[in-house]
């Protein structure tokens, strides 16, 4: 998919999006691009017959301070992240059947978010968010091998590196998880949200001594 739009010219778009809504403060933007209109519904790019599409949604939204206190439920699923020549599950598309399926098996057993594995057994992600656990005030999460690259994930590894917090990027099962100290999510909108309960292993959140920290070195870089 090749958009006719340079980086800087989406970016110029996002910022006009803004000022015409007269948005200043607490809004979330999701920018959808696809492939264009076609001549008839068909799979085939070859029916493309425009340039692609740009959609541009800004809204207004506050994550609930409340969540940040209660923690969320994990709960691991059945459905997992795919191999690379299936849908790849690096790639952050709309074609989200498979993550979809996930969550409705995590809500089924009431709980927040699915902890999803890999083709290899290992972790690899949640749903929409992704996952990260701590041990000895080492910090883990996945080799980003089976999820999307995520920008506050790559922003919490950076934060880790330069507060000399040991982080990382590896395989580890589920076994590893469940001895953890602390677990958090992260995610573009919501940052860091702590963990309370991933299957039947519930954890204490007044212990969250690394995830606070995190959270509060990333939101004095969101101020900046």
């Amino acid at each position: 998919l090749k958009i006719h739009l340079s980086k800087k010219e989406i970016s110029k778009i996002l910022f006009n999006t803004i000022k015409i809504n007269k948005m200043k403060t607490d809004v979330h933007i999701r920018l959808v691009v696809s492939r264009g209109i076609k001549s008839t519904p068909y799979q085939d790019p070859a029916f493309t017959i425009s340039k692609p599409t740009i959609v541009i949604i800004p809204e207004y939204k506050q994550p609930q301070e409340s969540v940040y206190k209660r923690g969320l439920i994990l709960k691991t699923v059945k459905t997992i992240r795919g191999p690379h020549n299936v849908q790849d599950p690096r790639i952050n598309s709309l074609s989200k059947l498979n993550c979809i399926i996930a969550c409705i098996e995590a809500k089924k057993q009431k709980a927040d978010e699915a902890l999803m594995f890999d083709i290899n057994g290992n972790i690899a992600t949640n749903n929409s968010t992704h996952f990260f656990y701590v041990k000895n005030k080492r910090v883990y999460t996945s080799t980003g091998k089976y999820c999307v690259k995520g920008i506050t994930r790559k922003k919490i590894v950076e934060l880790c590196k330069i507060n000399k917090i040991k982080v990382y990027e590896k395989n580890f099962k589920l076994k590893d998880v469940i001895k953890a100290d602390e677990a958090f999510v992260t995610g573009t909108f919501a940052n860091i949200i702590p963990v309370k309960k991933i299957n039947n292993t519930k954890f204490n959140l007044k212990n969250n001594e690394i995830t606070s920290k995190l959270r509060k070195l990333y939101l004095e870089l969101m101020d900046k």
